[in-house]
């Protein structure tokens, strides 16, 4: 039996005592919001889910996340909506090799993208970053994957920005070193990684303008528009537009029904508890998930959802 068929019957009393389990939940960079949601939920699960500990990872976020549930390496996992997409139509970096034995819990909340710039560098538009030096994510990560497609749809190539595939933190120490002029940053904000960058130099983000919006969503429908509102950051004195796009909670197929059932309801349950770890779980509500789920859920997870008397498009049915 494998490591998901082993997960909660671990749980089994025995002389009534529950034994422990392990479990672990592959997460992102610590720069960005992957790692500590994933810390925050781990500690709920720890808190509220007899006999259970869990590890959470620091990994090259959605890509790398989805390889190592598909391998059976971990047991839990965050990646973003175009990302599962792509592994489960066998496309990008996913390219004929169609992902089949990972299910959803839920889509938690939404990422927005945030093009921070050095404000010497006058970067002003999303064509202004042609000349520059651009940290575009972590490779294999969901920032990398939005980045170049945003770039792509607007003809922007790697060779114009002088791609760096940089982590969030390595690009905060680039832009503070001068190596590099603007970085693509998918987080919610406020994301540390922009708020330590600000700690020492003087930077902008930069708005996208309602065609290039426009001109994104259509071509992927993996993104939303999104208004990042003055005073999110206290140097932001006007509202940003720019995009989002969800982050799905992810475990395979094979994850005992009881326990992926159990992981849902403690998310949902205590969802302030995450919030007090990270912001971005004030966005985790039950009609966010059902909303912005974009693949089956696991049949313990759609017990939880069923309980609560929400209407379940079939399209979330496993």
């Amino acid at each position: 039996m494998n490591r998901f068929g082993l997960a909660f019957c671990s749980l089994v009393a025995f002389g009534g005592a529950a034994m422990a389990q392990e479990l672990s939940i592959a997460t992102g960079g610590t720069g960005g919001t992957y790692y500590p949601y994933g810390s925050g939920l781990a500690q709920v699960m720890e808190r509220h889910i007899e006999g259970t500990s869990v590890a959470v990872e620091v990994t090259g976020a959605s890509v790398e996340n989805l390889a190592l549930l598909t391998r059976g390496e971990t047991d839990i996992i965050i990646a973003t909506a175009d990302a599962v997409r792509d592994a489960v139509q066998g496309a990008g970096a996913f390219e004929g090799r169609a992902v089949t034995n990972v299910a959803a819990l839920g889509a938690i909340y939404a990422n927005v993208t945030q093009i921070v710039a050095l404000k010497e560098a006058g970067i002003e538009t999303l064509d202004d970053l042609r000349g520059h030096r651009v940290s575009v994510g972590a490779p294999g990560s969901a920032t990398e994957m939005a980045s170049r497609r945003i770039l792509e749809i607007k003809g922007i190539s790697y060779e114009d920005v002088g791609a760096q595939r940089l982590s969030y933190a390595e690009s905060v120490d680039a832009i503070r070193n001068g190596s590099l002029d603007a970085a693509i940053i998918l987080a919610t904000p406020p994301a540390s990684s922009v708020l330590n960058l600000a700690a020492g130099r003087e930077i902008s983000i930069v708005p996208l303008s309602r065609d290039e919006v426009s001109q994104i969503v259509e071509a992927d429908s993996a993104f939303a528009p999104f208004v990042l509102e003055a005073g999110t950051y206290e140097w932001q004195s006007e509202d940003i537009l720019t995009l989002s796009n969800p982050n799905i909670l992810l475990v395979g197929t094979e994850m005992d029904d009881d326990l992926a059932y159990q992981i849902t309801r403690v998310l949902f349950e205590h969802t302030q508890e995450i919030a007090a770890v990270h912001p971005a779980a004030n966005q985790t509500t039950v009609a966010f998930s059902i909303a912005s789920t974009t693949i089956p859920l696991h049949p313990g997870a759609l017990r939880y959802y069923e309980e609560t008397g929400i209407d379940i498009p079939e399209r979330l049915r496993p």
